[in-house]
């Protein structure tokens, strides 16, 4: 019994990432000052394992940003 719950915990484990959601969040970026900011801020939230897309905005200083959930977070 103890081998069937052990399998059934390491099959759960192992299919984690079938629940996987794209996420999408707003990020604040106060510290925007220049027209060219938001380039550098895209290319940097680009670069980040799992972000799928990264909408800046200059005029509201913030970042709209969706990833893969099962690879990144808000916080990375």
């Amino acid at each position: 019994m103890k081998k069937l719950a052990a399998l059934i915990a390491l099959a759960a484990a192992l299919s984690a990432p079938a629940w996987a959601a794209t996420k999408t969040v707003t990020l604040s970026v106060p510290g925007m000052t220049c027209a060219a900011c938001p380039i550098t801020v895209k290319k940097a939230l680009t670069k980040v394992d799992g972000v799928q897309k990264a909408e800046v905005s200059y005029e509201k200083r913030e970042a709209v940003v969706t990833f893969d959930d099962a690879k990144t977070n808000a916080d990375a």
